[in-house]
């Protein structure tokens, strides 16, 4: 099967290419100012993207008593947590921006040079986006069997990213066939465990290699957990896109703050996995000049052990393996046993090819 790549901007996101990094901050910001301050961030912090989240609340939630449970961190040191629960309206009501502070949102992240994305939940709120010139939509967990709006999101014609949360393979292949029906076949699928944070057991990483398997697109992993373990594990199944939440304080009373990697450490995030894509390496051994040599330093080579005479014959009993590699290798020496020498040799000599006729 052959794997898609897809350009989002001027970066392509693919096999054999670096991981697509993206920050998540549509939970996460405070407001205009400090989503400002983490798009700042996210481009210190070497990262390819920064993602938020667009939606009207009153239009989108249709029962303000519909509760939202989360947890907070209340102590760094400890790690002590605190469940809350809260009416998801009001959750989501606290990180609503208008359309104009969105635009200049996306304005501040050419500046820095970072590419700017969002979830998206209404066409009003698609087409205003396609009007600013985002280079990706992505649709959430919860929309991936809304197919009026699928089609409506391909249509325009630029990279989807589907949510896969806890759908079932059937409902991605299907949300997969709506995208490609409008004649849009940029699509990464993206392995995005539930929980805020996510516990061990509903992480599932072993999934990414079953999304590598069925689909020719990239896949990406959305990690909902404190630190970036799950990211770098991910990596090294494949992964071609990471997303991950950040944060000014984790100890933020709000909802994905808990698993956000702090601004303080994004840098050390994205610098572990560009290390590990380094240490990843080639899918057979290639070695580097300085390994060939230490390799030659621990192999042996053939030694005469003993002063032998201009066209000797050289004997088993005249020959010992010795370090280093490099004069006749001792995987050679049934080529050497029985050939005569071209001049006298002492003991002690590294015999040479050229000593030999």
């Amino acid at each position: 099967m052959k794997r898609h790549t897809i350009r989002i901007g001027d970066v392509e996101v693919g096999d054999h290419l670096p991981v697509h990094i993206v920050f998540e901050a549509g939970q996460t910001h405070t407001g205009f100012e400090n989503a400002r301050e983490l798009i700042q961030a996210a481009g210190d912090a070497g990262g390819n993207a920064i993602k938020f989240q667009i939606y009207d609340t009153d239009r989108l939630i249709s029962s303000r008593d519909l509760p939202d449970e989360y947890e907070i961190l209340v102590n760094r040191e400890t790690g002590e947590r605190e469940k809350r629960v809260e009416p998801i309206y009001d959750t989501l009501k606290r990180h609503e921006l208008s359309f104009e502070q969105w635009k200049q949102l996306k304005e501040y992240a050419d500046t820095v040079g970072i590419t700017f994305f969002t979830t998206i939940c209404f066409p009003e709120e698609v087409d205003y986006l396609d009007d600013l010139g985002v280079h990706a939509f992505k649709i959430c967990s919860g929309d991936v069997n809304h197919y009026p709006f699928l089609r409506y999101v391909a249509r325009k014609g630029k990279p989807v990213i589907i949510d896969t949360g806890s759908s079932t393979i059937g409902e991605v292949e299907r949300a997969v066939d709506i995208i490609r029906g409008e004649a849009n076949d940029q699509i990464i699928i993206n392995h995005c465990p539930s929980g805020y944070p996510a516990h061990l057991d509903s992480i599932n990483l072993k999934a990414i290699t079953t999304l590598r398997q069925m689909f020719p697109y990239p896949i990406a992993f959305s990690d909902h957990t404190p630190g970036w373990d799950m990211d770098i594990a991910a990596v090294a199944l494949g992964v071609n896109m990471i997303e991950k939440t950040i944060t000014s304080d984790r100890l933020h009373p709000d909802p994905e703050h808990i698993m956000s990697v702090e601004v303080n450490d994004a840098a050390r995030m994205t610098g572990a996995i560009r290390d590990l894509e380094v240490a990843l390496g080639h899918t057979r051994p290639i070695w580097t000049e300085s390994q060939k040599e230490d390799t030659l330093l621990k192999r042996r080579s053939i030694f005469i052990n003993k002063d032998l005479p201009s066209g000797g014959t050289i004997a088993e009993s005249d020959i010992d393996y010795r370090r280093p590699g490099t004069g006749i290798l001792a995987e050679l020496a049934n080529m050497v046993l029985g050939r005569r020498l071209k001049q006298n040799i002492p003991s002690g000599a590294m015999l040479r090819w050229q000593d030999l006729i």
